[in-house]
């Protein structure tokens, strides 16, 4: 039985602490306003956390958070500038919340999920795992949502990053819609000669957001049905 919404309200909220980490974030953080009361009340009886948790804090507080310059985009609530919802975002790609649900992206195509009931991305649901661009697998981050959070706002994105960024990308994708990332041709995941070529000399363009997910989708699978 689905918890109400006045249920899913807590007298100890997540979101003063995370509002203060934001604000202080060494990388850089743009909290995106909630589009309306209406809109944030059914994403968090979307995804069925209270706001005393980081995602709750995240679903109720937020239309978003724009890291780093918007290199990497948290799902909130949605808003103008950020269309996506938390678990929304789910139904449109046709996702399970039970097998996962996505809670970001960066703007080169990897996504950002948090292990479901199923356990469909490992062994302990509740982590974060990363759908790497480059290699089209999932990645255990081994950490736990709030510390993922923290991880965007403190750790070192550059190293992450290092072989996905080129110069002057922060201005690129400075204008980039919230449901649109950059396709890069030849792919990250190419490998040989292609797979050698920097990101710098290979050409971007902006693609909604779920084409790019399906089209990576549709080679991981070819992709493993080879090995």
């Amino acid at each position: 039985m689905p918890r109400a919404y006045a249920e899913l309200l807590s007298d100890d909220p997540a979101w003063p602490e995370l509002v203060k980490s934001a604000a202080s974030a060494p990388n850089g953080v743009v909290v995106l306003p909630t589009a309306s009361d209406t809109q944030r009340r059914a994403c968090l009886e979307a995804i069925q956390v209270t706001t005393r948790s980081t995602l709750g804090a995240l679903a109720h507080e937020t239309g978003g958070l724009l890291v780093d310059h918007g290199f990497v985009r948290l799902l909130g609530s949605g808003c103008e500038r950020q269309p996506r919802q938390l678990a929304g975002w789910n139904g449109v790609l046709g996702v399970s919340l039970d097998d996962f649900i996505i809670v970001g992206d960066d703007v080169v195509g990897g996504v950002y999920a948090v292990d479901g009931t199923t356990g469909t991305l490992g062994k302990k649901p509740g982590r974060v795992h990363y759908f790497a661009p480059d290699s089209l697998e999932w990645e255990d981050t081994e950490l736990g949502f709030t510390d993922f959070v923290t991880w965007t706002f403190e750790g070192d994105l550059e190293a992450f990053y290092e072989h996905m960024r080129w110069p002057g990308w922060e201005q690129e994708i400075a204008q980039l819609p919230g449901d649109r990332a950059l396709s890069v041709q030849p792919p990250l995941w190419a490998q040989g000669k292609d797979g050698k070529t920097p990101i710098a000399k290979r050409d971007r363009r902006a693609v909604p957001s779920k084409e790019l997910w399906l089209l990576e989708q549709q080679f991981a699978a070819a992709l493993t049905s080879r090995r």
